[in-house]
């Protein structure tokens, strides 16, 4: 039987864990699209050199598991004298992973940007930055954004990897509950209900968002 009293007993915790896992994944998505918007410039507007260091920078993070990334970090912000910040090392891990397939997303949303669209804006007078900044990548990020919507739910259902270095998201609190309860249904029941709670306000986010970049298009 599932005891009501649990959920009851759980909830305040898992409330509280909550608000880290979302606040984990917006740090982590940051990351991601701010490293991820650099890389895929790098690739097509880096030259050589820049190109070939962000292909080895997406071989790299989509070739070792998201696990050792975050284990690697964890343990070497201490040697750049940054100690006690699980936080900040599950967000760097998690960020950077998804950064390798940002960039690819985000790559695609480039070279869908009409070439004449920089032609217009070279004859007005921009240049180099204010054309990447103002033209194609705005146009770029509402172009993928179904694509982002996608990738950053996928950085939320990794925040429960940060539990191996203590961060206290939903499914570390959710364990600990466990341990003490003995009462496993009922409290990752709540928190799988939490997870499809966060992932729904961020779709409808995306949709809102989405909306609205129709609407100053037309």
């Amino acid at each position: 039987m599932v005891d009501l009293a649990i959920f009851a007993q759980a909830l305040p915790a898992i409330g509280s864990a909550a608000i880290v896992t979302v606040e984990l994944t917006v740090a982590a998505s940051c990351i991601s699209l701010i490293v991820g918007s650099f890389s895929a410039a790098m690739q097509l507007g880096g030259g050589t050199l820049g190109y070939w260091v962000s292909r080895a920078y997406v071989s790299l993070m989509r070739g070792t598991p998201l696990f050792v990334q975050l284990l690697v970090v964890y343990f070497g912000l201490p040697l750049l004298g940054i100690r006690n910040q699980a936080f900040l090392a599950a967000s760097l891990a998690i960020g950077l992973n998804s950064g390798a397939y940002t960039t690819e997303i985000l790559r695609a949303g480039l070279l869908a940007v009409p070439k004449g669209q920089i032609e217009a804006a070279t004859t007005i007078g921009l240049r180099g930055t204010n054309i990447w900044r103002r033209i194609i990548l705005p146009q770029a990020i509402m172009t993928s954004l179904p694509m982002l919507t996608a990738e950053f739910t996928i950085v939320l259902k990794s925040t429960p990897l940060a539990s191996v270095i203590s961060v206290t998201e939903m499914t570390y609190t959710g364990v600990l509950i466990q341990s003490r309860t003995y009462s496993a249904d009922e409290v990752f029941i709540t928190i799988a209900v939490g997870y499809i709670f966060i992932a729904q306000l961020m779709m409808r986010c995306s949709r809102t968002l989405e909306r609205h970049a129709r609407r100053l298009r037309f």
